[in-house]
């Protein structure tokens, strides 16, 4: 059915209930991903860790989807689909536990292969002090070189996007779902214009309405993209410390801007400190950390 093994994954990769898990379990029964097209119900069955529900729901779109029709449409969009095995993957991304099968991306692919890429998270309520802190970091980062790496999201996030824009430097926005249903819808509007100028990935097909489930898991994009991750403003329990978790487990700095401790904002980024992540106050407090850049 298909010439090549990227593009049998890129078909799997489409079908409902064929999570990542799903496909390394395939990938271990035969490394050409050849056995989903080739074998009988029964045989393919016993190889998929699906429920009853999903194992239905991935046999019909093994066997319905127009994966021609699918990818001609992408390509008139500018959609691009960047595998695992592709030489234009993201470097650091591809040595992370669990890289995306596949990424989809719009705007301009060359950021994905720019090494001094920083991660800046962090709450959706930000104080003034907490945009005070970005505004004074992100311009001497954009200034040195670095894309700035987040995830649209309220507050931290988008905010580091825009004053990268803002300064003339470049962003990538790591979304949860696909690209045809961006959250939240607000931003929308400054997706589509990073989508033209600047750059903005996914690791689920376009057409995929995001769930609770993938915004902690596409941190651990947001940080296996980048050399570090900084925190600005966070609550102990919230997404940007996941993401400080994720930079951990992948090897990469962790920096946390301090604040007030009677803020509820701050807490996230002094446990941080406490546990070791560098106390940021200025851009070069990251910088220094990259010398060899």
């Amino acid at each position: 059915m298909y010439d090549t093994v990227r593009d049998r994954l890129i078909h799997l990769h489409h079908c409902r209930g064929a999570g990542w898990k799903t496909i390394q379990a395939l990938l271990a029964a035969d490394a050409t991903l050849s056995a989903p097209f080739s074998l009988s119900p029964s045989a393919l069955r016993s190889l998929v860790p699906l429920s009853d529900a999903q194992w239905n729901a991935f046999f019909h779109d093994l066997h319905a989807i127009d994966m021609q029709r699918l990818l001609q449409a992408y390509h008139s969009r500018g959609i691009h689909l960047i595998t695992l095995w592709d030489a234009d993957y993201p470097p650091l991304l591809k040595h992370i536990h669990a890289p995306p099968w596949v990424l989809y991306a719009k705007g301009n692919l060359a950021l994905l292969q720019q090494v001094k890429l920083i991660s800046i998270v962090g709450t959706r309520h930000p104080t003034k002090e907490g945009i005070a802190a970005l505004e004074k970091l992100v311009p001497p980062l954009v200034s040195a070189g670095f894309t700035i790496v987040s995830g649209l999201a309220f507050g931290i996030d988008v905010c580091a996007h825009q004053l990268a824009v803002r300064h003339g430097g470049t962003t990538i926005a790591v979304i949860a779902g696909g690209l045809d249903h961006v959250y939240p819808k607000a931003h929308r509007s400054f997706a589509r214009q990073l989508m033209e100028e600047h750059l903005v990935i996914a690791e689920h097909p376009p057409a995929t309405r995001p769930q609770p489930w993938q915004f902690p898991a596409r941190n651990r994009i947001i940080s296996g993209l980048s050399l570090g991750t900084i925190v600005v403003q966070a609550r102990v329990k919230s997404g940007s410390l996941i993401t400080a978790a994720y930079a951990l487990e992948q090897g990469r700095e962790v920096f946390a801007v301090p604040g007030p401790i009677g803020l509820a904002e701050s807490a996230g980024p002094n446990t941080l400190i406490q546990h070791g992540a560098k106390l940021v106050q200025q851009a070069d407090d990251v910088i220094a950390e990259f010398p060899y850049l």
